[in-house]
């Protein structure tokens, strides 16, 4: 289930269209992705990979991410934030990097008020294909497939749409709950 970052409103309600920024944060490859949608109907309005050069140096590439996601928030006005959480990896190093890199995109949604939602890798790739383990390109088919593109994205960019489906799916189980919970 999602972790709410920041508190946010009671999801919309069904009738209403809501338009996620969906973040796969990473230093040199951050996918990102702007997903329209009610309930099980979705529609990708934009999705792409924020490059830094390996010659850019770490802070230059955080200033890009929340700079290009902020072009991105201007643009396509999202109502919502949701991005991968940070994986569990061997080495410290790594999970420093990718932290910043987060936290840049983090600095970025907050900036415009967005609400921002947390899932986990796992849950990701289980609400895209079915399974915790798939690989990159195999979510990037699913994704191809359950979006309708025309074309198979970027598999950074293909990890970024898939936590927008998995936004959609967990608010949609959410408002369920809810409805049963009401239920007489």
């Amino acid at each position: 289930m999602a972790r709410v970052i920041r508190s946010s409103p009671t999801p919309p309600a069904r009738a209403e269209v809501e338009r996620v920024l969906a973040i796969d944060p990473a230093l040199r490859k951050t996918g990102y992705a702007v997903v329209e949608g009610n309930g099980p109907a979705m529609h990708a309005v934009t999705w792409g990979v924020i490059h830094n050069k390996p010659a850019l140096l770490p802070s230059g590439c955080l200033v890009a991410i929340r700079q290009q996601l902020s072009d991105v928030i201007r643009q396509h006005s999202p109502t919502v934030c949701a991005i991968e959480s940070t994986i569990f990896v061997q080495s410290y190093k790594t999970a420093i990097v990718l932290g910043t890199a987060r936290g840049a995109a983090l600095i970025a949604a907050a900036e415009h008020g967005l609400p921002i939602y947390e899932y986990a890798p796992r849950e990701v790739k289980q609400a895209a294909v079915g399974r915790g383990a798939a690989q990159k390109e195999q979510v990037a088919f699913m994704i191809r497939s359950l979006l309708r593109l025309r074309e198979t994205p970027p598999t950074d960019a293909a990890d970024a749409l898939a936590v927008a489906i998995t936004h959609f799916q967990s608010m949609s189980a959410l408002r369920a709950t809810e409805r049963e919970a009401r239920r007489v």
